[in-house]
């Protein structure tokens, strides 16, 4: 018996997913477009992450007025903050380990925290990024962050979210307005 697309996609949503691009920015750069918020609100959905970036420290992203009109809009009212989680790792401006936990759903928010992982490495004049997020027991949300219900409006993930970064840095503008539908 062969599994559905639905149950493909859950099962190979549901393991560790890696995403690597390379960026024509520096480590300092890349590492402030991630944590700053004057930088990390450009890209993305249109909210801001705020660190603290001492082991322990608090993350969280605020979904900005657009992001929050939008989602009640598509009838998934959300919050002010809609990922939360912890700093476990904060090497300026090489790697940045988070514990990770999206809110704006009850029952991925129930599914608790992730691990993710952020990795900048320089190479000649340009910086290669990896983002590793650890997604055992978070099949929903495994789901979102790779990009399947892209197609149906949810956006297309951590892979979406960093060509966005990736346009910024490089032409000083995002990739396309922020959005959900």
């Amino acid at each position: 018996m062969s599994a559905t697309t639905s149950e493909a996609s859950t099962t190979q949503a549901t393991t560790t997913q890696v995403y690597k691009i390379y960026i024509k920015a520096s480590p300092q750069r890349i590492w402030d477009a991630i944590t700053q918020p004057e930088w990390n609100s450009r890209f993305g959905y249109g909210g801001h992450g705020s660190f603290d970036l001492r082991p322990g420290g608090r993350y969280e992203a605020l979904a900005s007025e657009e992001f929050k009109a939008a989602a009640a809009a598509a009838g998934r009212p959300c919050g002010d903050v809609v990922v939360d989680g912890e700093v476990i790792e904060a090497d300026e401006p090489n790697r940045l380990v988070l514990s990770w936990r999206m809110l704006m759903d009850p029952e991925i928010a129930a599914e608790g925290f992730t691990r993710l992982t952020y990795e900048i490495k320089e190479w000649d004049g340009f910086c290669s990024l990896t983002v590793t997020h650890e997604l055992e027991n978070a099949p929903k949300l495994a789901m979102i962050v790779g990009g399947v219900f892209e197609a149906e409006g949810a956006g297309g993930g951590h892979a979406w979210i960093l060509s966005d970064l990736k346009s910024l840095l490089e032409t000083g503008g995002p990739l396309a307005e922020p959005r959900i539908s």
